[in-house]
């Protein structure tokens, strides 16, 4: 089973970002060799941008924000990923205003700064009504077991 061999966690339910933005929750790699973040949008109405932070634990102690790598699927209802591509921490990935549109996140636990083993994905308020949603994707646990560990708590 899917569930047994991997750890799924809704980092921010759906939700309109107008006026808000959403921060995702940390989640920690401690138990973890990789996350793939699902970032999706629904109605777009204007471009947001995406960013990842790292930190030291789930509260968000010493939170910094990341290089990243990603695929696209901007055509609106698509289904075929873009080439794996590399977004600065600074820059992120300015999303596109087509409807029913999302991202792959690859994090490698490797990649995370010493001493840092959570991340987290970001979307900055777009300035117009757009529904986001982020689920997080753990995979190469430490320990494979029916209920995986948690990764939402130190």
């Amino acid at each position: 089973m899917l569930s047994e061999k991997l750890k799924i966690v809704n980092m921010g339910p759906p939700v309109d970002v107008n006026g808000s933005g959403l921060d995702g929750d940390y989640v920690s790699l401690k138990n973890y060799k990789w996350a793939t973040i699902v970032v999706q949008l629904g109605v777009t109405g204007a471009a947001g941008k995406i960013t990842v932070e790292e930190a030291k634990a789930v509260d968000g102690t010493g939170a910094q924000a990341m290089a990243f790598n990603y695929r696209a699927e901007d055509t609106a209802s698509g289904d075929t990923l873009g080439s794996l591509t590399a977004a600065t921490a600074v820059d992120g990935i300015t999303t596109s205003t087509n409807d029913n549109i999302f991202y792959i996140i690859e994090i490698s636990a490797a990649e995370l700064s010493l001493g840092y083993d959570c991340v987290r994905v970001r979307m900055s308020d777009p300035s117009a009504a757009t529904l986001v949603s982020m689920c997080a994707v753990l995979s190469q646990a430490r320990y494979s077991q029916e209920n995986m560990p948690s990764a939402i708590t130190d």
